[in-house]
């Protein structure tokens, strides 16, 4: 299955560039303030099953990246990525896997292996597609969306880029266990990841 991640421009970008976002800074009241097409886009702060979601699997991530003796890497949280300065785009993952240095404030695309997105009932589908396009075109190589938009039960799927876009690589339900491609192979439960 190949999700496509065609970018098109059908209305003039914003007034924000990149840099001009950059300097801004983020809110302090746990909103995340993105730039999508040159426009600032504000999402409310992730919720407590979420947070609890991307904690675990940056714990996972770590772990896995200590085993695999991959200290040239880094698991981050929250962490700004530029991902198109033309395009005005730069978005805010809930967990990413980053060779460059975890020094600076925000990340080139350039440098991401791996982004993560905890979706849950407040993000639309809109907002998902935006943000998978974004990623393909920054040429972002592995993206892994955790589903919690179903009551109680959290879906994962690791997604791999291709030519056309996206493609499953593994999918897990409610309560599997798989080993999720990336940098480096993470076994994920499903059943672990889920709020407690």
């Amino acid at each position: 299955m190949t999700k496509s991640a065609e970018v098109s421009l059908t209305h003039p970008l914003g007034p924000i560039a990149v840099d001009d976002w950059l300097v801004g800074g983020q809110p302090t009241d746990g909103t995340r303030l993105e730039l999508i097409w040159g426009y600032p886009v504000v999402s409310p702060p992730p919720g407590g099953a979420h947070r609890c979601v991307a904690e675990k699997l940056l714990v996972a991530m770590r772990s896995a990246l200590r085993a695999a003796d991959r200290d040239d890497l880094t698991v981050l949280r929250a962490v700004p990525i530029r991902i198109s300065a033309p395009l005005r785009i730069a978005v805010i993952p809930d967990v990413i896997v980053t060779s460059g240095s975890p020094r600076h404030v925000s990340c080139g695309a350039e440098d991401v292996l791996l982004a993560v997105d905890v979706w849950s009932r407040d993000n639309p589908r809109a907002e998902r597609d935006t943000r998978m396009a974004a990623f393909a075109a920054a040429r972002v190589p592995h993206l892994w969306i955790i589903d919690l938009t179903v009551g109680e039960r959290v879906g994962f799927e690791a997604l791999v880029l291709g030519e056309s876009g996206y493609r499953r690589k593994v999918y897990a339900a409610d309560g599997e266990t798989v080993t999720a491609p990336g940098p480096v192979p993470v076994p994920i439960d499903t059943g672990q990841l889920a709020p407690r």
